[in-house]
């Protein structure tokens, strides 16, 4: 199938260039402007979509092509987007343009994402501390590989007199516009801890700091010739998915969120309902209880580090999570989720905290990456949702480790690194990998099966 869908792609060289304050702007302009805007992270990011869809209150997609094939991702993007006449696709890259896999190699990076959707790219440069250099550094990224999506330039951390100065050697060597640039402003600036940036809901004047955004660069970008831009891609080809359900009981799978435990992949929990779950959230920092009529749990990953003592201090909680998990109930946990089952917890200032104690085991920071990037993992033994011999693709990143990782998957890095991980049984399953559950679909379909396998165990009771 064929969709006109208008869209551009917002890259940069580097991390910290500016592409997530220029973004959530960009997506506030259009938003004032009546467009249908639906925004789009590439890679394994939890964090940049909770500001995408702070701006546009609408859940914000991420297109991995470690996870996914180029036509799955053309896919997703055909089928999410917005219908209307009026709808545009915003997709922000990751990390520098070209960074993917292993880091010698494309695959997986924005310019990846780009060329198998055929997107124009616009390049955030930033234009701290150079003038002609930035020109040499934007031709040599242009011309890095052919063909090149990239479509327009955006100066960061600018003064209107170096653009103009700027645009036209920008121009003429590298072949493309600059559509404006973003002053240098502190008060733009988002805030960074271990993971990364703070989560959207932590910034208490976040919606004013983005209209502050959106106020400049409706005077210091091109607003119409981005428009143009977009316009101009070509329509997407792509083929629709389907999903069936695997149970009509729509069994209750309650999922964590709060504070605590927030990295979800809109794409997760969408699979989970198409397969026949009903979602429900709960806060395991505020309520005593799972939702009624809870036939299996599923822990998100997110800083439980930061809520050790409220944690700690919701034992009614924690006694159910054990309950459930003796009774049979599945329980899926990923990294965050996987801290918050074990026996207890040391956080970053050396306070030591009870956990839910499900799995046995001691969780501790290690003040350093312990384990990062992405995984392939073999399945050595059963449990929820895997059988041996099953390979499932994963990524980590945690300043945090254990005294019992588990054993159950075998775990191996691009790099050729190699490690043991994840805890399995017949009705549990928690490691440090997180996952994207549309790339495990058997995985995900066992999950929802076990939850409804529940219920009916439950009902017979």
């Amino acid at each position: 199938m064929l969709r006109t869908l208008p869209r551009f792609l917002i890259a940069a060289a580097s991390s910290g260039s500016g592409k997530t304050t220029v973004t959530s702007g960009l997506l506030r302009c259009l938003e004032r402007r009546g467009v249908a805007v639906t925004a789009y992270k590439c890679g394994p990011d939890y964090i940049d979509p909770m500001f995408h869809r702070s701006v546009l209150n609408t859940p914000c997609r991420n297109l991995d092509l470690y996870f996914s094939t180029e036509d799955q991702v053309r896919t997703l993007v055909a089928e999410s987007a917005g219908q209307g006449d009026d709808s545009l696709a915003v997709l922000e890259g990751v990390m520098g343009y070209y960074d993917g896999l292993g880091g010698t190699t494309p695959t997986a990076s924005a310019y990846h994402v780009a060329s198998a959707t055929n997107t124009p790219v616009v390049l955030i440069a930033d234009g701290r501390g150079a003038s002609l250099t930035l020109v040499a550094s934007l031709r040599g990224i242009i011309r890095f590989r052919q063909p090149n999506p990239v479509a327009g330039v955006i100066i960061n951390r600018c003064t209107k007199s170096l653009m103009t100065l700027l645009a036209p050697l920008i121009e003429e060597e590298c072949g493309v516009p600059v559509l404006g640039y973003v002053p240098n402003k502190p008060e733009f600036a988002l805030e960074s801890r271990h993971l990364g940036l703070v989560t959207a809901d932590e910034v208490d004047d976040l919606q004013e700091r983005i209209n502050a955004v959106a106020d400049t660069l409706e005077q210091t970008i091109d607003i119409n010739a981005l428009l143009a831009l977009a316009v101009g891609a070509p329509a997407l080809e792509y083929e629709p998915s389907a999903v069936e359900p695997v149970t009509a009981d729509a069994p209750v799978i309650a999922v964590a969120q709060d504070d605590a435990f927030c990295f979800y992949y809109e794409e997760s929990l969408e699979l989970l309902r198409k397969l026949g779950a009903r979602l429900v959230p709960f806060s395991p920092l505020a309520d005593a209880t799972l939702p009624e009529g809870t036939c299996g749990v599923y822990l998100g990953g997110g800083y439980p580090e930061l809520h050790g003592r409220e944690l700690a201090e919701n034992t009614a909680l924690a006694a159910q999570l054990r309950q459930a998990h003796a009774a049979g109930m599945p329980l899926f946990a990923e990294c965050g989720g996987f801290m918050y089952l074990q026996e207890n917890m040391t956080d970053i200032d050396g306070n030591t905290w009870p956990m839910a104690g499900v799995i046995p085991g001691q969780v501790h920071c290690t003040g350093k990456l312990s384990r990062f990037g992405y995984v392939e993992l073999a399945a050595q033994q059963a449990g929820l949702g895997i059988e041996p011999g099953d390979t499932l693709r994963a990524h980590e990143f945690h300043y945090f480790d254990s005294s019992n990782n588990g054993a159950a998957l075998h775990a191996t890095k691009y790099t050729g690194k190699q490690w043991d991980c994840c805890v399995a049984e017949d009705r549990l399953f928690a490691g440090f990998p997180h996952f994207y559950l549309p790339n495990c679909l058997p995985f995900a379909t066992r999950f929802v099966e076990a939850a409804a396998a529940f219920a009916q165990e439950s009902a017979v009771k």
